[in-house]
C-alpha cells in the first residue's frame, strides 16, 4: 500500500494561496485516475484538481471555504487495496505545519534555509500555536507587505490577535500593534515613528436605513476589493489621456467584418486592432513593460497583453494575450474571442490568466468617453480605451483648413510613477495612438 499526497499546485505567478470550493470525493470512497478530487478557487481562477492514482481516499484535509497554501497537502489516497479508513486507522493531517531536521523549513508560507539549531527554536515557536491557529497565520498580499516594511518577527505576529474573518490578522490589527510598540518605547523605523503621532485609520460609520438591501460580497468581489487596495497602496498612480482619430479603423472594419467573419469564423471587433496597436508600442517602449521588485525594475522579454472580460456576474477577470506582438490581426481576433468565451463560461486554464506584462480595459463597451484604471500589480501600467464618437475635427487640405465628421475616441493610460515618468508614460500613450491613426485602410484580411 502507498499513500499519495494530493498538494495544491502552483496556479500561476503571485499566486501562493487558494480557497476550497467544492469537494467531490469523501473519506473511503474509490476514484480512479484522473477522477475530479476537488475544486479550488484563486483570485484569478477556478480550477479542478483530479486524482493522479487510482486509489482510496484516505484523508480530507481542509474544509469548504479553507484557505490552502501552495504545497499543502489538501487529501491522502491509498494505492492498497485494503480498507485505507476504518475503525481503530488514524488519518493522516498535514494542516500542522511540522518543523523537520533538514535545511529547508516552510515557515509563514516562505521557505528560508536555517540551521538545525534554528529549526528547533523555530519548531518551538510553532508548537505553542494550535493547527487552527498556525493556518490562520497566513496573511493577504497588503498585510504581508506591511509587515516586511516595518520589521515584524514571526514572534511578534504570534501574539497579535487577528479581528478578520476566521480570526485572520487584518491591516487594522497591524497598525494596532505598532501604535501599541511605538508607545511602549519599543524601537520603530523612521516612517513608523512618524505614523505614530497620528490617529490609526478608523473606518467610515455606515448606517443602515429602513428598505436598505444589504448584499455580502461573494469571493471573487472580496479578493478584487482587497487587490484594487493594495495596487493603489503599492503604486503611486498617475493617469495620462489623448485622443486618437479612428476614422480609417472604422471605415475598414464596416467593410470586411462580413468578409473576415466568413473567412476566420470570428466576429471582427475593434479589441484585435487596439491590442495590436498596444503590442507594437510596448515593443518600442521596453520600460512600460516592466515590473518593480524593491529597488530593481524588471523589463520583461514577453509582451504578454492581459485583456479585462467582465463575468455574467458582473466581476471582472483578466486573462493573458501571450506574445501579443507576434500575432497577426486573424491570430489575434482569434485568440481573445477564445479567452473571452472560455472566461465567460469559466473554464479558464491557469496558464490563461498568468504571466502578463500589460493590460488593456475597453471602458467604452459601456459607453464611456475614459477611464482611470487602476494598476493590475505587478504590472506598472494599464491602458484604458474609451467609446468611438462621431465628432467634427479642423483637418488641413490643399485648399484650406475644413471641419469635417471623424471618429474619434480617448486613450488614458494610468502608470506606477515610481519607474513611469511622464515623458515614458505621454511618449507610450502617443505612439498608440499614432499606430491606430495610421491604420492603413487598404489593408487586407
Amino acid at each position: 500500500m502507498a499513500l499519495i499526497d494530493i498538494v495544491l499546485p502552483r496556479m500561476g505567478e503571485g499566486v501562493e494561496e487558494a480557497t476550497v470550493t467544492r469537494w467531490f470525493v469523501e473519506p473511503g470512497q474509490k476514484v480512479n485516475e484522473d477522477d475530479v478530487i476537488v475544486e479550488v478557487a484563486t483570485d484569478k481562477v477556478d480550477s479542478e484538481i483530479p486524482s493522479p492514482v487510482e486509489g482510496t481516499v484516505v484523508s480530507i484535509n481542509f474544509n469548504v471555504d479553507d484557505i490552502v497554501r501552495i504545497g499543502n497537502v489538501l487529501a491522502v489516497i491509498s494505492t492498497g487495496d485494503e480498507d485505507a479508513v476504518g475503525p481503530g486507522k488514524e488519518e493522516r493531517t498535514d494542516k500542522e505545519e511540522v518543523i523537520k531536521d533538514e535545511p529547508e523549513k516552510l515557515v509563514f508560507g516562505e521557505i528560508i534555509d536555517v540551521t538545525l539549531e534554528e529549526a528547533g527554536t523555530i519548531a518551538g515557536d510553532i508548537n505553542k500555536r494550535s493547527a487552527k491557529e498556525t493556518k490562520d497565520i497566513f496573511l493577504s498580499p497588503l498585510v504581508k507587505s506591511i509587515v516586511d516594511k516595518e520589521g515584524i518577527t514571526a514572534e511578534e505576529l504570534a501574539t497579535i490577535e487577528g479581528k478578520g474573518r476566521d480570526g485572520r490578522i487584518t491591516k487594522d490589527d497591524i497598525r494596532e500593534y505598532l501604535n501599541k510598540r511605538d508607545n511602549a518605547g519599543i524601537k520603530a523605523s523612521d516612517e513608523v515613528a512618524a505614523e505614530s503621532v497620528k490617529e490609526p485609520v478608523k473606518k467610515a460609520e455606515v448606517n443602515v436605513s429602513a428598505g436598505d438591501e444589504i448584499v455580502k460580497m461573494d469571493r471573487m468581489r472580496r479578493l478584487i476589493a482587497d487587490h484594487m487596495l493594495t495596487s493603489k497602496q503599492t503604486s503611486p498612480h498617475v493617469t495620462s489621456v489623448v485622443e486618437a482619430d479612428v476614422t480609417n479603423i472604422v471605415l475598414w472594419r464596416e467593410k470586411n467584418k462580413d468578409a473576415f467573419l466568413k473567412k476566420y469564423g470570428v466576429k471582427l471587433t475593434y479589441m484585435p486592432i487596439f491590442t495590436e496597436a498596444t503590442a507594437k508600442a510596448v515593443r518600442d517602449f521596453p520600460g512600460i513593460n516592466a515590473s518593480v521588485d524593491g529597488d530593481s525594475i524588471i523589463i520583461r522579454k514577453d509582451v504578454n497583453i492581459g485583456i479585462a472580460v467582465v463575468l455574467p456576474t458582473g466581476n471582472l477577470i483578466v486573462p493573458v494575450v501571450k506574445n501579443a506582438d507576434r500575432m497577426n490581426l486573424p491570430g489575434l481576433a482569434e485568440k481573445i474571442t477564445s479567452l473571452a468565451e472560455a472566461a465567460r463560461n469559466n473554464t479558464l486554464q491557469p496558464a490563461d490568466i498568468t504571466e502578463g506584462t500589460f493590460t488593456l480595459t475597453n471602458v467604452g463597451t459601456f459607453g464611456n468617453l475614459m477611464g482611470t484604471p487602476i494598476i493590475y500589480q505587478p504590472q506598472v501600467a494599464i491602458l484604458a480605451v474609451g467609446v468611438i464618437e462621431k465628432k467634427p475635427a479642423v483637418l488641413e487640405t490643399p485648399t484650406g483648413d475644413v471641419i469635417a465628421i471623424r471618429h474619434k475616441m480617448y486613450l488614458s493610460l494610468s502608470y506606477d510613477h515610481r519607474v513611469v515618468d511622464g515623458a515614458l508614460g505621454g511618449g507610450f500613450l502617443k505612439r498608440i495612438a499614432e499606430n491606430l491613426e495610421g491604420f492603413d485602410i487598404d489593408t487586407g484580411i
